[in-house]
């Protein structure tokens, strides 16, 4: 009886030791993990530039004269038409400018007259030897100066027409008028800002990308793609037309390494204004576009890792290369395929050759619940 009960205890004892030692080895071992694959799908991203509004027509008027504004012939903010009048400028000094110039003209062709009648007589008495060939070569001299002093004073009669001309200040296009800071009255200076004119009818809108987003543009976008920009404006509403990149600049900014795009909108409203801000969107489309959760990564030294199980379930860092983030996603240009498996949340707690017991996610589950 004594002999049973030894062997019953011993054969428990050691169950018991076999069972802690398993239960140990699988705690330490074979933590549960959740990983999942990475995936392949096609998709979009949309990245975002800050962008700078400029009308295609934005023009300083300013006045060419010295006087005083006599009228004001339009309103801040209102449009106008080109050759519109827009401001007048006292004219009385420039009038009588010209009164005496068209009366110096007058008086010139008078002398050029009477220098080609003496011209005519001394050519007659020159033919019958009265007088000498000195006299006549003076007379024809003296024309030549009459008709040189008429044609100085023609010069300076169009000149005086001209500074007349210039008390009417009008419009160069058609466009809306800016602030006018000088009023009626005002002693203004040749070269004094009247106003800014602006053709909001169409905009261009300045933005910089840098040189590896350059790259990625003219790479991944077309020609046609170019036609249908979005623009964001400061209410992040889209503006209500597409706009169309029409150039970009030759060389990259060696401050800031980035080069500068402009993109031209329609504005058949007037809704967008010269200085306006806003953002440019552009769209590009990535064909079998390898997906990968964001979570699953870590960074070392401006590098990015994720730690991939490999048949043993054993875990191993990996570098990769990342093309493009998007909201909660990276979409991997090299490091991984769609047969790694890769660790998805507890990076922390473990490190390289650590040993795991894997629960794999399916990635489009991750997807839809990342949304």
């Amino acid at each position: 009886m004594k002999k049973i009960t030894m062997c019953v205890s011993l054969t428990l004892l050691l169950g018991l030791t076999v069972a802690c030692n398993s239960n140990k080895n699988e705690k330490i071992g074979f933590e549960k993990y959740p990983t999942t694959k990475p995936i392949l799908v096609d998709t979009t991203i949309t990245n975002e530039y800050v962008a700078d509004i400029q009308s295609i027509q934005n023009v300083e008027i300013r006045t060419k004269i010295n006087g005083f504004i006599e009228k004001i012939h339009v309103d801040e903010g209102k449009p106008v038409k080109a050759g519109q009048l827009l401001f007048t400028i006292n004219s009385q000094t420039f009038q009588k400018d010209l009164l005496k110039a068209k009366a110096m003209v007058k008086n010139a062709i008078a002398e050029a007259k009477n220098a080609e009648l003496d011209l005519q007589n001394v050519k007659l008495l020159a033919g019958k030897n009265v007088v000498s060939k000195t006299e006549l070569e003076k007379a024809q001299a003296n024309y030549s100066a009459a008709l040189a002093r008429v044609e100085e004073h023609k010069a300076n009669q169009e000149s005086a027409e001209i500074h007349l001309a210039m008390t009417k200040i009008r419009a160069p296009f058609n466009g809306i008028i800016n602030r006018i800071p000088f009023k009626i009255g005002s002693l203004i200076n040749e070269g004094t800002l009247l106003t800014t004119i602006s053709n909001n009818n169409q905009v261009y809108a300045y933005f910089n990308v840098s040189e590896k987003e350059y790259l990625q543009i003219k790479e991944q976008r077309s020609e046609k793609s170019h036609d249908d920009i979005t623009l964001l404006l400061a209410n992040n509403k889209p503006h209500d037309y597409k706009g169309t990149i029409e150039t970009i600049e030759g060389e990259f900014d060696q401050n800031t390494g980035n080069i500068a795009f402009r993109a031209k909108f329609p504005n058949p409203n007037l809704l967008l204004k010269h200085g306006s801000s806003g953002k440019i969107q552009l769209t590009n489309s990535i064909q079998n576009a390898l997906i990968i959760p964001q979570k699953a990564t870590f960074e070392i030294q401006d590098k990015q890792y994720v730690f991939v199980i490999d048949k043993k379930n054993v875990v191993r860092s990996r570098a990769i290369e990342v093309q493009q983030r998007l909201q909660h996603l990276y979409i991997i240009k090299n490091g991984l395929s769609v047969e790694d498996q890769v660790l998805y949340e507890g990076i922390q707690n473990l490190k390289e050759g650590d040993t795991i017991s894997p629960q794999v996610i399916a990635m489009k589950a991750l997807m839809s619940k990342l949304k």
